[in-house]
């Protein structure tokens, strides 16, 4: 949970319902430019508009060599489009986000998180990843789609803030809970079909081929991504290994695995391999302490001095707007409103701002406890959702100095039980304690002659998985094993 979300939870509890009106209510640029046409006024007019609130919302801008190489080898890749003749018209932003995520909008804005690039392994798939982005862009695809949904209202209710973030987006709990519409940003990045994925990719490989990379790429990058998709499914006890996808908006890379290998057919290219692990040698990877970390079932922020701990059989996801908290029995998430001075007040100000203007909730009552030695209040409204009754928990914090956090969770009606020792668990972090936690980054390594899977895997920075971990950070399949004199990746904690 980002400092710069911080500051912004301090203005409004969740986000509100007014934040669209002007996109959702005009014409969608580029709903109707003909695929591959250049990128016109007003769709550089509408990226720039919402360019500063996607770097805020996925962790800021990194900036320095690291960025400077992801620019590079975007704009060059993005070129090739025919979307502008200059590279220099595309701003290609890397974001310091532990999600593996990638996207582009129109106007000729290209974005990848960290995260994303430390799973690649060569250049090429810097290049196949961007291009990819810049295809849904060339196709138009974003506006078609944003055209789409204004037509048929479902940016109204099925995207409020509390059902994409608290409750994965579709539920019905959700669309009765919250009316607040999908911001533009949101717009922007509609889930595509997979169709339209597929076209992607085949326009990614055809930007590959025209600057000379190797067109497999596209197929390797996507085959690790499955295998890290499968990998988080294990590490937290999941049986759905399709969830984290990249970005929310794509669908399972797995399936396009095939698909991408076809259309490279047999055309060959650079990769770059070296290069590329000589210019990430040292990035940032999984979270950045300054947005707080994960540590198996622990979450620990050293900058807001805070911690808490996820019940047993849930996992944790840190987004830039709230730390949420999921398993089969409810999910709940960690953010921050605007301080009130009365916990009481909070509690009813947060249930207030879930139902939006056309659905009342309310707590039976507020009650206020003390937790670890921090003042607390919580409630609990019963919802219909349609289909069932459910129980929604506000437990609210106040660490003092205006700072108050609170959870807000779903569970099954009688049921709010269910995340009591996760909000019995917050605590303040000592002086030590937040001094203690240090960055993950990557270390580039060279394989020597008696060096193996094993071997290397004990260099790993995690108690757990450290194999499987380091497959999947070298797209290593089970079969594969280490080349000595060859480069890898490994992940080490910093000193």
């Amino acid at each position: 949970m980002s400092q710069s979300l911080i500051r912004k939870f301090k203005t409004v509890a969740l986000i509100g319902a007014g934040s669209l009106t002007m996109a959702a209510c005009a014409t969608v640029p580029g709903s109707n430019v003909p695929a591959g046409s250049p990128i016109t006024q007003a769709e550089a007019q509408q990226g720039a508009q919402y360019h500063e609130q996607f770097v805020a919302e996925f962790g800021g801008e990194m900036t320095g060599p690291q960025a400077q190489y992801v620019q590079q080898v975007g704009q060059n890749i993005a070129v090739q489009s025919g979307l502008a003749t200059t590279p220099g018209a595309f701003d290609v932003t890397l974001l310091n986000s532990s999600v593996n995520n990638a996207f582009a909008v129109p106007g000729g804005y290209v974005y990848a998180t960290r995260q994303l690039v430390n799973l690649m392994n060569n250049e090429a798939e810097l290049a196949a990843v961007l291009g990819h982005e810049v295809g849904h862009v060339a196709a138009r695809h974003s506006a078609r789609r944003q055209a789409n949904a204004q037509r048929n209202q479902l940016l109204g209710v099925g995207g409020a803030i509390l059902s994409s973030i608290l409750l994965g987006g579709n539920s019905p709990v959700g669309q009765q809970l919250s009316q607040a519409a999908l911001q533009g940003s949101q717009l922007l990045t509609l889930s595509y079909s997979r169709n339209q994925e597929l076209e992607a990719d085949q326009l990614g490989i055809q930007y590959l081929n025209s600057a000379g990379y190797d067109p497999r790429a596209m197929a390797s990058l996507l085959q690790s991504l499955a295998m890290q998709n499968q990998l988080d499914a294990q590490l937290q006890g999941r049986d759905n290994a399709t969830i984290p996808e990249w970005a929310s908006t794509h669908p399972d890379p797995a399936s396009r695995v095939q698909s991408a290998m076809q259309m490279a057919g047999n055309a060959t290219g650079v990769t770059n391999r070296d290069t590329f692990l000589s210019r990430i040698d040292g990035m940032i990877y999984g979270d950045d302490p300054q947005q707080g970390v994960i540590e198996g079932r622990q979450f620990i922020h050293p900058t807001l001095r805070l911690s808490f701990t996820a019940p047993q059989g849930y996992y944790m996801v840190n987004g830039t707007r709230a730390v949420s908290v999921n398993g089969d029995g409810g999910r709940a998430q960690l953010t921050t409103g605007q301080s009130t001075g009365n916990l009481d007040s909070y509690v009813r100000s947060v249930f207030t701002a879930l139902g939006g203007q056309q659905t009342q909730i309310a707590p039976a009552s507020v009650q206020t406890t003390t937790v670890n030695g921090i003042p607390a209040a919580y409630g609990t409204a019963r919802v219909n959702n349609g289909q069932q009754q459910v129980d929604v928990t506000v437990f609210a914090y106040d660490f003092g100095g205006g700072q108050t956090y609170h959870f807000q969770s779903i569970t099954p009606a009688g049921q709010a039980g269910t995340f009591n020792s996760l909000y019995q668990s917050m605590r303040r972090l000592s002086a030590q304690e937040a001094g203690s936690v240090v960055p993950r980054r990557i270390d580039i390594v060279q394989a020597g002659g008696g060096d193996s899977i094993a071997t290397l895997s004990r260099r790993m920075a995690y108690t757990d998985g450290q194999e499987a971990r380091f497959r999947v950070l070298n797209g290593l399949t089970s079969g594969e094993q280490v080349v000595p004199g060859q480069r890898y990746k490994i992940v080490v904690q910093s000193n």
